[in-house]
């Protein structure tokens, strides 16, 4: 299997780690992939049209795209039931949940390519702001839970430790970790786990 992937990713990194819990790491070869927006790049665009990272290719030449239906699969092929519950209504709460990140995910990077690689002149202050609120309401959400340092890891606490560190990536000074003092302690713990640490993305 072949993941096109960019250090910077976070959804590239989701599966990085899903990868490393399943024990499927050695089994994946990382192709590094620059996507950027408003620059072609008509080779990557052949795997996929949407032009989005990562994508996991098989070895049969079939690709598997979106992260989380790449750890849905690696998922299957380690025996399943381990970062997805199989059935019932814990699996809908974690795909749900995950949903939630995953679009808060969207809007971080969606105010990264309007702050960092939009012309100046052409940003729109409040449909950034409003892109952000949506992610810092999301942190609000999930460091509201109350089993939030017993919970599983699962898929859900592997995106939630990818947001977190998305936001020291790309938004150092946003203040997360004064605002939520129980999204520190979870970060915190989840820095424990070696998928995690060695996954943190390098200094921009």
């Amino acid at each position: 299997m072949k993941l096109t992937f960019s250090p910077a990713s976070p959804f590239a990194r989701k599966v990085r780690i899903a990868a490393i819990e399943l024990g499927l790491i050695d089994r994946i070869e990382f192709a590094p992939m620059s996507v950027v927006p408003g620059q072609a790049n008509a080779e990557y665009t052949k795997i996929t049209p949407l032009k989005k990272l990562p994508v996991l290719i098989l070895d049969n030449g079939d690709v598997i795209l979106d992260s989380y239906v790449i750890v849905e699969y690696l998922d299957e092929l380690a025996g399943g039931n381990k970062l997805i519950p199989a059935s019932g209504p814990a699996r809908w709460k974690v795909k749900s949940e995950h949903s939630m990140l995953q679009g808060m995910l969207d809007s971080m990077l969606l105010c990264r390519y309007e702050n960092a690689v939009r012309p100046e002149g052409m940003r729109w202050q409040a449909w950034s702001d409003d892109h952000w609120n949506r992610a810092w309401a999301g942190m609000a959400r999930f460091a509201a839970q109350d089993d939030l340092m017993t919970r599983p890891f699962d898929i859900v606490a592997i995106s939630l430790t990818c947001v977190l560190g998305y936001a020291d990536y790309r938004f150092a000074d946003c203040g997360w970790r004064k605002a939520f003092p129980a999204l520190d302690a979870f970060h915190t713990k989840m820095l424990e786990r070696e998928s995690v640490k060695i996954s943190v993305p390098p200094a921009a």
